[in-house]
């Protein structure tokens, strides 16, 4: 589970009662985006034929530039989660954060499941010994690709879920 059970105001856009604008739920997503490609190559090494979580990651960003539908991004996502089902380790946690990532353009919230899925990635593929180390370098990586218009949201969001994101998050 990587959601609250209490949704937060701030990943709700205006239109639906919240606070997020829609130019900051856009940078939501390219960031998740960003995470997720970053490690999209751990799936691909497994699977270089199934292209549903490089395609997930191309419709979200379609949808920021208005090219995409909502539903049909998360439709996008839901079919790289399922690129995911039958694989374990740093191939499974990659399609899962491509597949997050793609949802973003329904619950803005989901991108720090983007981000943490890609540090289980990362974990998963390191040597032993070295997961830990690994999954911190990871984070730090992400949070210099965070936009400074975003930056704060993301940050305490990480501090807020960190514990229900698997720890990931601790630097």
């Amino acid at each position: 589970m990587i959601l609250p059970q209490v949704r937060d105001p701030r990943f709700t856009t205006f239109r639906r009662g919240g606070t997020l604008t829609e130019e900051h739920h856009h940078l939501l997503a390219l960031w998740a985006a960003t995470c997720a490609e970053h490690v999209l190559g751990l799936f691909e090494q497994a699977r270089p034929d199934d292209l549903r979580p490089r395609e997930a990651i191309a419709w979200v960003r379609a949808w920021t530039r208005g090219e995409r539908r909502m539903m049909e991004t998360r439709a996008a996502g839901g079919h790289a989660m399922g690129a995911a089902r039958d694989l374990r380790g740093a191939p499974r946690h990659a399609a899962y954060a491509a597949g997050q990532a793609a949802v973003v353009a329904h619950v803005a919230a989901h991108e720090l499941g983007a981000a943490a899925y890609a540090i289980k990635a990362v974990r998963a593929a390191a040597p032993a010994g070295e997961a830990e180390a690994a999954g911190r370098r990871e984070c730090r990586w992400q949070r210099e690709q965070l936009p400074d218009e975003i930056r704060d949201l993301v940050l305490d969001d990480q501090r807020l879920r960190n514990d229900i994101c698997w720890s990931v998050f601790e630097v």
